[in-house]
């Protein structure tokens, strides 16, 4: 990893994903981390994110933060991305150490780098549009090193497991400033903030790299200084410094620990309706497998099948009306893993059967 001043994407792939554990919890009761589940038999969710980051920044300007509780999943991704690539967290200790690690290994190759972040479980419809926005947000920070952009969703509907970003006065063209964060408010809520014109907090952000790390450091000095030791002290050959600070660490989310409060150093870049979803409860991979009934997407084969998550639907409908769900909807993907690959090349995808999408 090399350059000054280039793009780079860092793809956060270390969450549990715990809410979907209904639907992605394997034959064997393992519960699936919901990156590396299929949204309907075709590319994992992490795989679709890493096609999404390639189509903005160098392969090798892409970096993916995992855990190391998840091994026997992002091993795989040895033969999509380099090695080298792969940020391993200790544990999970809160968006904001996730997000200041890589950060800092970035900057350590690149100090002028422009970032952008994205989740690694997400789901998007029309990938055009949200690839043109992201685009936009890095040449909009290019040479701003006093703000973070957001790129807020325009929404589709009034969803209360979703948080909001109301915006503030424009300053630019298609940037506002942000006047506040709500997080899942009630329905009715939910519905005025839509009207107001409200939207969609993707938690995709660009910033230049030094930016992110000032907004981070400016409340916890000591943890970005404890990081700083520990990666050194990985690279000299003491395997365990990193280990050593994550026992140490405060649980930190960014949202709330980080942007909260850091209002007047962030602007919000809307991006136009394009089928987005987080996935973030079995209600929403249910709605969004509707939208894809009338938009169905070409089924590419997946490098990393473990669940089908359109399968898993199926199943937890059948089993709600006590119906026992057919032999080829109850099969698990993670029957169906691939051999690593040794090289760099992208491993040979395997035939997915692609269940019905529930109607």
């Amino acid at each position: 990893m090399s350059g000054r001043g280039e793009h780079w994407v860092i793809v956060l792939a270390a969450g549990d994903g715990r809410r979907l554990h209904s639907l992605t919890t394997d034959a064997t009761g393992v519960a699936v981390p919901k990156q590396f589940c299929s949204l309907s038999g075709g590319q994992t969710l992490l795989e679709e994110t890493l096609e999404r980051a390639r189509a903005v920044a160098n392969e090798e300007h892409i970096v993916c933060i995992v855990a190391e509780s998840h091994r026997q999943w992002w091993h795989l991704l040895k033969g999509i991305l380099p090695e080298r690539n792969l940020v391993v967290q200790p544990r999970n200790r809160g968006t904001a150490n996730g997000i200041a690690m890589p950060v800092l290994q970035v900057l350590d190759q690149d100090p002028t780098a422009r970032i952008l972040i994205m989740p690694s479980d997400h789901f998007v419809l029309d990938e055009q549009v949200l690839v043109q926005s992201m685009r936009r947000a890095l040449r909009a920070i290019a040479g701003d090193s006093d703000h973070l952009l957001l790129l807020g969703i325009t929404p589709e509907e009034a969803d209360p497991e979703l948080g909001y970003i109301q915006p503030g006065p424009a300053v630019g063209p298609e940037l506002f400033s942000v006047a506040n964060f709500v997080e899942k408010p009630a329905a009715p809520l939910a519905s005025s903030l839509c009207q107001s014109g409200a939207l969609w907090n993707s938690f995709i952000m660009a910033a230049e790299g030094q930016t992110l790390l000032d907004l981070y450091a400016n409340n916890y000095p000591e943890v970005v200084l404890a990081m700083i030791d520990a990666i050194r002290a990985d690279r000299s050959g003491n395997r365990h410094g990193l280990r050593r600070v994550y026992d140490d660490l405060p649980d930190i989310d960014f949202s709330r620990h980080v942007l909260t409060g850091a209002e007047p150093r962030l602007r919000l870049l809307p991006v136009a309706a394009c089928g987005w979803s987080d996935l973030g409860t079995p209600a929403s991979v249910a709605r969004t497998l509707q939208r894809l009934l009338s938009r169905r997407r070409p089924a590419t084969g997946p490098a990393l099948p473990f669940i089908s998550l359109a399968a898993a639907q199926l199943r937890l409908q059948a089993t709600a009306r006590g119906v026992h769900p057919g032999g080829a909807i109850h099969k698990e993907a993670a029957t169906h893993r691939p051999a690593r690959s040794s090289g760099r090349r992208r491993p040979t995808p395997l035939r997915s059967t692609e269940p019905t999408v529930p109607s």
